[in-house]
């Protein structure tokens, strides 16, 4: 379920992660309402993750790709990939995530993929450890891009360059 919006000259995809379909029990029966995980980015490395909620699905969808808009925050990323390997927990839910060689590609399953190609990530190595909930694996991968350091400020604060912390030349 990909489609694009545009916000201030960005051109943002979406997806969908999951929906679920949530019961309520009252007096005369089954209340129905549904709820779904959403990631929005430019691919150009800014990601974001909403959750919605609604009688409906196609309005869970948008909720969450509001809120999805509202956490959008910028990730570090160097040709491609992650810069330095990082391991993301929220809840239960942990996942490791390593930077790849060129041509490797996303090697991740789920709601991590979803999250990846959503961001502009186009060669990774992922591994989800514990939790198999998506709502605790996403928010554990978006935790862990947050987390990654800017390789130039890291150079920086060792005093020394660039090339010298990271391969730029591969």
């Amino acid at each position: 379920m990909n489609r694009n919006e545009s916000k201030e000259n960005n051109e943002l995809k979406d997806r969908v992660i999951h929906i679920s379909r949530v019961a309520k029990v009252v007096k005369g029966g089954r209340r129905f309402s549904f709820s779904a995980l959403v990631v929005a980015g430019d691919g150009r490395g800014t990601v974001g993750i909403g959750l919605g909620k609604a009688n409906e699905v196609p309005e869970a969808i948008r909720k969450g790709l509001e809120r999805a808009k509202r956490n959008l925050c910028r990730i570090n990323l160097i040709k491609g990939t992650i810069p330095h390997r990082v391991n993301g927990r929220f809840g239960a839910g942990n996942v490791l995530l390593l930077p790849a060689s060129e041509g490797t590609g996303v090697i991740a399953g789920g709601p991590v993929r979803a999250i990846m190609e959503t961001c502009g990530v186009r060669n990774i190595l992922t591994k989800s450890i514990g939790s198999r909930n998506p709502h605790n694996v996403a928010k554990a991968a978006f935790e862990g891009l947050k987390s990654l350091a800017d390789p130039k400020a890291v150079a920086r604060l060792r005093n020394k360059s660039l090339e010298e912390i990271w391969d730029t030349r591969a």
